[in-house]
């Protein structure tokens, strides 16, 4: 009990009592003094809690700070002695954030707040407070984490909506473009160093890289990944047959922690370190794979095989459509009876040789065909008869062209093949090798033999003089010549030369 008699002093250790009052404050007190010269330094005072809170002796503080000092993480302590100097210099409160090492041994923030005084003899006296802001650090991280998710997630989904639109909009034979496009805008959001498409053959036992991505220096794999047999590679078996039968993702996180093999000896010749594949699916079933990679050490989101799966269900989407887009084309522009190009394919494929022709010299030639007296055939065996031996020629037609000639039933039974880069003799020989095989060949119907010949019209654009606006003035060309094969007795073929029979 305080006596009233006489001053309070008397009766009141001050310093007693403010150390009584310093313990209810939350942080640590301090007067912190800092010579003229700065070469010591100690704490006038500081309040006991910096005992329980740093495991520091106050008493051993009040001979010298250096211990303090000693617990500021290796990272901030420069910036903690620039900021004293600064303040010492200027006279300005010091306010500074560091991590401390806790008397359990790790790391927290605080926080100093001090106001400086200058003494008599030029050192420097800060009166102020230290208080644990880890909290307040740990709230802050979690604001940032959470902002920095909720940008994450609203720009994948912007990637997405973008990527989607662009192959929604894209137009027929731009798909492979788009595919790359996708593959560059994923590698680059998800900071890897490849993003690939593979697609598997039917029977699951070879695979080919159809489009890939690299990032800036990094190699890239896809020359090298054509028709791959997965013959021998037992791991890949077992996991192809997840994605197709259970839609699983292939994930590698560390090439180190796979088991020895030969698909482990290929990926670390390739560089990989991790990595995930996510199936592909076209009309229902599992066509290839989509994936990234990384030649690095790397850690992956938690969810990253959900965002995977987004993108290759957009892959999906996108290759579907363009199956059956094909698909419809390929209606369009085939003749359904012998499965050739129709008169639908044949007229752009002429205007692009016109025009290769009028801007470059390159020469082509038309040969038009005729089956002899087709009339009489579907008269005598019946239409199906007629149709049998409509398809038989045109297998024939394929067999004696080449790949890079556009060959077309023009309708009815005249059919067209334009030979491109090929000189008019060879063409004329080709053309009479066709007459020669048709008149050669069984065409069996029901078991009745049919006899079958063709006529053929051969037109050069290097006769017509000025290169025409369209194809039809060499196609009228040809078809005049045909009908002159025609009246000169069938199969045979006419051309600039004139009539030409075997």
């Amino acid at each position: 009990m305080i006596k009233q008699s006489g001053k309070m002093e008397s009766f009141i250790d001050s310093d007693f009592l403010f150390r009584k009052l310093a313990s209810g404050i939350p942080g640590i007190l301090t007067t912190y003094w800092l010579s003229a010269d700065g070469e010591s330094h100690r704490y006038l005072f500081v309040s006991d809690q910096i005992q329980d809170i740093l495991g520091l002796n106050p008493s051993e503080l009040r001979e010298n700070a250096d211990a303090i000092f000693s617990t500021i993480h290796p990272d901030d302590r420069a910036g903690v002695y620039a900021s004293i100097a600064e303040s010492s210099a200027a006279l300005t409160p010091w306010r500074f954030q560091a991590r401390l090492r806790v008397k359990e041994g790790h790391f927290e923030w605080f926080e100093a707040h001090s106001k400086p005084e200058r003494q008599a003899d030029e050192s420097t006296v800060w009166y102020g407070q230290i208080y644990n802001v880890q909290y307040y650090k740990n709230l802050e991280r979690t604001f940032r984490e959470n902002e920095a998710e909720a940008a994450f997630q609203a720009n994948f989904q912007k990637l997405i909506a973008r990527q989607s639109t662009e192959f929604i909009n894209l137009g027929f034979g731009a798909i492979d473009d788009s595919i790359r496009d996708l593959l560059k805008a994923i590698g680059g959001f998800f900071d890897v160093d490849r993003a690939y498409l593979y697609a598997f053959s039917p029977d699951y036992r070879f695979m080919d890289n159809t489009h890939e991505w690299c990032s800036p220096g990094v190699s890239a794999l896809i020359h090298s990944q054509h028709n791959v047999s997965i013959d021998g590679f037992e791991w890949w078996h077992e996991k192809i047959s997840e994605m197709v039968n259970h839609n699983r993702v292939v994930f590698v996180e560390d090439l180190k922690q796979m088991k020895p093999g030969p698909e482990r000896d290929m990926l670390e010749q390739q560089g990989i370190c991790s990595m995930f594949c996510v199936p592909v699916r076209v009309n229902g079933v599992v066509s290839g794979f989509f994936g990234v990679d990384s030649i690095r050490q790397r850690s992956w989101r938690e969810d990253q095989a959900d965002l995977l799966i987004i993108v290759s269900g957009l892959l999906s989407g996108a290759l579907e459509r363009h199956r059956l887009e094909s698909e419809l084309l390929n209606q369009s522009i085939s003749d359904p009876l012998t499965t050739l190009h129709n008169r639908r394919y044949l007229m752009p494929r002429l205007n692009e040789m016109l025009n290769r022709s009028s801007r470059y010299g390159e020469r082509f030639t038309l040969a038009m065909f005729d089956l002899d007296r087709f009339k009489h055939i579907n008269d005598s065996i019946g239409h199906l008869g007629g149709d049998f031996c409509l398809r038989e020629f045109a297998n024939l037609l394929l067999e004696q062209t080449r790949d890079a000639d556009v060959v077309a039933r023009f309708g009815g039974e005249e059919f067209v093949v334009a030979f491109s880069d090929v000189s008019q003799a060879d063409v004329r020989r080709t053309v009479n090798r066709i007459i020669h095989s048709v008149r050669d060949h069984d065409f069996i119907f029901e078991g009745r033999s049919v006899p079958l010949t063709i006529s053929a019209g051969i037109a050069a654009i290097g006769e017509l003089g000025n290169i025409p606006s369209t194809p039809d003035p060499l196609i009228q060309l040809a078809d005049r010549r045909l009908y002159s094969a025609k009246q000169a007795g069938r199969d045979c073929l006419v051309d600039a030369s004139g009539v030409s029979r075997i």
